[in-house]
């Protein structure tokens, strides 16, 4: 893990990510609650996402970091409060969250795609099946993505032919292959390998740099310094404290932030 203390400039030597400035709000949750049975996983829950914002959700495991991230496009529904994309409020099902979900780009922890297509494939299903892209149009753009994000040379392989973090860098292609208006990230480095998780943060880096709006649940606090806006701090199913990466991590407000950053740093 990164040490959060270390100076604010990416690996590279390449100054941090500079504040975006206050775009529109695009992603809206208001007085959000989630109960899994008797646990109250998250509680009244007030987040503003805005366009071209990247906003990285950190704390201790069991805190409603991934369970946050799977309500914005209802993965999990809500018991109160409402949950808004682009002024849209999230419909409980049919065709509107459909279509609200094309517009929500996810990536999970597992990669979760075909194993019995092609790596080409599997980023064009969405737009021709989802989106009524002709297959010739949708293949040129998914050609175009995977160069993007550095695994052209593998699209007529399986996904078993391909590493843990090539494997992830086409499930970012893929999200990407349906022009989502924001992307959600579930944990994407968890699963893979230390040697792997450099190029999945640095095609996230490159997309952040680019002005996509994201949200990003992880434990990689140099991506955080790098990459973020803003950070939130989760605890208990709360927002604890919201703040830029210099704010946070030289100067966390709550005692349970400064003790959950104690910790990573004497480990």
């Amino acid at each position: 893990m990164t040490d959060p203390s270390a100076p604010d400039v990416a690996p590279d030597g390449v100054a941090a990510r500079p504040q975006a400035g206050a775009g529109e709000p695009l992603v809206v949750l208001r007085d959000v609650n989630k109960h899994f049975g008797a646990l109250h996983v998250l509680r009244d829950i007030d987040l503003t996402v805005r366009r071209g914002e990247v906003v990285v959700v950190i704390g201790p495991s069991g805190s409603g970091k991934s369970t946050l991230c799977r309500v914005i496009n209802r993965l999990e529904p809500i018991d109160s409060g409402t949950i808004t994309i682009d002024g849209a409020e999230l419909p409980e099902e049919g065709r509107e969250l459909a279509r609200l979900r094309a517009e929500v780009g996810m990536v999970f922890q597992s990669f979760n795609l075909f194993a019995h297509k092609t790596i080409l494939d599997n980023v064009m299903l969405g737009p021709v099946k989802a989106k009524g892209m002709r297959p010739r149009d949708a293949e040129r753009r998914a050609k175009d993505l995977l160069d993007r994000v550095g695994v052209a040379n593998q699209s007529a392989k399986r996904p078993a032919q391909l590493s843990g973090g090539q494997q992830q860098r086409v499930a970012i292609a893929r999200a990407l292959a349906m022009q989502p208006k924001v992307m959600l990230f579930d944990e994407p480095t968890s699963a893979l390998d230390p040697e792997m998780i450099n190029e999945v943060l640095d095609v996230m880096t490159d997309l952040a740099k680019d002005g996509m709006t994201m949200v990003v649940v992880t434990h990689e606090m140099g991506f955080a310094r790098r990459a973020a806006d803003r950070v939130v701090f989760m605890d208990e199913g709360r927002i604890v404290e919201e703040a830029t990466p210099e704010e946070f991590f030289t100067n966390a407000r709550s005692p349970r932030a400064q003790d959950f950053l104690s910790k990573l740093l004497t480990h």
